[in-house]
């Protein structure tokens, strides 16, 4: 049975792979979330409908939904991938950026929700978190807090909601995607310009990068998220990879338990 569906951050990484399955067989429709027209395909699917969208701008999410209710009058499933990292020392970290993670993070994918509400009955939506939502990981606390915040808000929709909408979490570990070299780049001001950090972000920094290839590949991800799409009645919460399993048994302990293993864990790594 054909379902129509509505990915953001569908160019790359788990957004890319989770549309190419979705949309392999021509019987799906689907609304693909864009920012950078340099990396759409050269040859675009029938049943694939590619918008703009600027998840730091409200009006172009406020937009983007307007033109996706113009073409049709339900969605099966909302896919809401797109995101950043924003790292660095909390103390150094200017506010604006923390808020910039949070609008592409967090806020974004609740404006999405909200303008496309009317077109969400009997519907799933599902939410690539991360394994950082389970607890405070050093130097990406702004990612941590606006993931960690995603799920909250999310849950409370299903709990709230009258149209029964199925919210789930996807929590992965370390995943093979562009993310990690972006972020990197992103935060260089604050990787490499801290005085009296330079030790801990120096390895901060390199490990971002070792994990732009050695993480999980992302058809880990996209294989559970359709899985996840074709159960009726599917758990609110995933892992994927063991490190995210770890990181949620973890946060079950007192933390300042957890915080003397994370400096310890840290400190072994960077004499290694």
């Amino acid at each position: 049975m054909a379902k129509t569906y509505v990915i953001t951050g569908s160019t790359s990484g788990i957004g890319k792979a989770v549309l190419e399955k979705l949309s392999s067989g021509g019987e799906n429709l689907i609304f693909a979330g864009y920012r950078n027209d340099k990396k759409l395909p050269a040859e675009i699917p029938e049943n694939v409908q590619y918008f703009y969208i600027d998840m730091t701008n409200k009006k172009s999410v406020i937009d983007a939904c307007n033109n996706i209710k113009k073409q049709t009058n339900h969605i099966d499933t909302l896919i809401n991938v797109a995101g950043n990292v924003v790292a660095g020392p909390i103390e150094k970290i200017d506010t604006d950026r923390l808020r910039e993670q949070f609008d592409v993070n967090t806020f974004s994918h609740i404006e999405l929700t909200q303008n496309l509400i009317d077109i969400l009955q009997n519907s799933k939506i599902i939410n690539i978190s991360s394994m950082s939502s389970f607890g405070n990981f050093p130097f990406i606390s702004p990612y941590c807090a606006s993931k960690r915040a995603l799920d909250i808000f999310f849950n409370a929709l299903e709990l709230e909601n009258h149209k029964n909408i199925k919210v789930v979490s996807v929590k992965p570990g370390v995943i093979a995607t562009p993310i990690w070299e972006k972020s990197v780049n992103a935060n260089l001001e604050y990787l490499e310009n801290c005085k009296g950090y330079e030790k801990e972000l120096d390895f901060v920094k390199n490990n971002a990068l070792k994990n732009t290839k050695k993480g999980l590949p992302v058809s880990k991800v996209a294989d559970l998220i359709v899985k996840i799409d074709g159960l009726k009645n599917p758990k609110s919460s995933y892992t994927v990879g063991n490190d995210a399993k770890f990181a949620q048994i973890m946060s079950i302990l007192p933390q300042g338990l957890i915080n003397k293993i994370i400096k310890f864990g840290m400190k072994y790594r960077m004499d290694l």
